[in-house]
């Protein structure tokens, strides 16, 4: 057996590469935390009842079952840390009546990848708001989410925004049983009009040709009006392209948009306004988020909710290079006359490295040499 092979879409970050990983990872949550955001670390794993929920066939297909031999119950191993910050909002800060921010950088593990260049390991950064229903919440989610990848050099950014709510509504007007309506919802985002147009043979007008209309409500801000008269006025479809047309307005200018009413893309929790970040030379989006309002009813407390989340893993061929520092040299001879000089170099962020086996400065990566000078330690140019 070779014990040194890993599972298939499961790698190792070498060391130059984890670097750039964790510098990035970094400067998000900073990023995060000068916006309000408060740093939380669940658990890698927790009962599958609580990070599944029975409806989310998505997310069951991913996450991987345990048996708790502590317990007798049924352990998840989490493949997604949404809701798990959801049942952090509803249950362990429920003292909490106002807006809450909270976010999260963790390791989450799927059962199957979610495409050809996945990881089965995504490395899960994100950001959740809870406690306000208003479009600003969610606008703020969205410009958190760009500034994240901005800041790590993605450029071009392009966003896709759409609406849960108008397929929700839709559904509920047009009477879609609970089986149906998920292979339609299944079918629209394939944009697959033939499988479509078979499965509405039997839907009442004027909701199935406001189903069919959907794949092509895709484009500029113009899509939107072309929305209002090809969709049948329903509350949830006249709040959604309000929403919509909110996000065009805030946001012109930005980024550039690109509105999708099939971009239903996401877990079975998302109900409002979905978006998602492209760029170019990608051809997977490289954050998603979207509105997920009232998830912690089933941890105690439903609450208005919206958040994005991104790869790391994904990003890693474009994160900024970080060059490793030069070291100082200490001779392992010398190390027991050194500890207390050594100590104080790394307290200050020195970089200090015991020599072993007499190796160069380009294998140590040291450009300094800690010397013994008399009475007293000196640094001298190691060549």
């Amino acid at each position: 057996m070779r014990n040194w092979l890993l599972p298939e879409y499961v790698a190792d970050i070498l060391p130059a590469t984890a670097r750039q990983v964790e510098s990035a990872k970094a400067s998000m949550l900073e990023l995060f935390r000068t916006s309000g955001y408060e740093l939380v670390l669940p658990p890698l794993i927790e009962y599958y009842d609580a990070l599944v929920t029975p409806e989310d066939g998505a997310l069951a297909i991913k996450t991987f079952k345990l048996d708790d031999h502590f317990s007798g119950r049924q352990l998840g191993l989490r493949a997604d840390i949404t809701p798990q910050v959801a049942r952090i909002d509803a249950h362990l800060l429920s003292q909490r009546t106002g807006v809450t921010r909270l976010c999260y950088a963790g390791s989450v593990v799927h059962s199957r990848p979610d495409g050809l260049m996945s990881s089965r390991e995504p490395l899960q950064v994100g950001a959740e708001l809870y406690g306000y229903a208003g479009i600003e919440a969610d606008l703020e989610i969205i410009r958190l989410m760009l500034t994240s990848l901005r800041q790590i050099g993605v450029e071009g950014l392009r966003l896709d925004v759409g609406h849960m709510g108008l397929f929700r509504g839709l559904v509920q007007a047009a009477g879609l049983g609970a089986e149906l309506s998920a292979e339609v919802f299944s079918v629209l985002q394939a944009k697959d009009l033939s499988t479509l147009r078979e499965l509405l043979v039997d839907v009442a007008e004027p909701y199935r040709s406001a189903f069919l209309a959907l794949p092509e409500l895709y484009g500029s801000r113009a899509v939107l009006d072309k929305a209002r008269t090809r969709l049948p006025s329903l509350p949830e479809v006249e709040l959604g392209l309000m929403q919509l047309a909110a996000v065009a307005n805030s946001l012109e200018g930005e980024v550039e948009l690109n509105f999708d009413l099939t971009e239903l893309r996401g877990t079975h929790y998302h109900n409002g306004l979905m978006f998602a970040a492209y760029a170019p030379g990608w051809a997977e989006e490289l954050a998603r988020g979207g509105r997920y309002d009232n998830v912690g009813r089933r941890f105690g407390r439903a609450r208005p909710a919206t958040g994005f989340s991104l790869d790391l893993r994904d990003l890693i061929r474009i994160l900024p290079q970080n060059e490793s520092a030069k070291g100082i040299k200490l001779a392992a001879n010398l190390l027991p006359q050194a500890t207390i000089k050594v100590a104080e170099l790394r307290a200050r962020g020195e970089k200090v490295i015991v020599d072993y086996l007499g190796e160069s400065a380009a294998a140590l990566n040291c450009d300094r040499e800690l010397v013994k000078a008399g009475e007293n330690w000196q640094l001298v140019p190691f060549k």
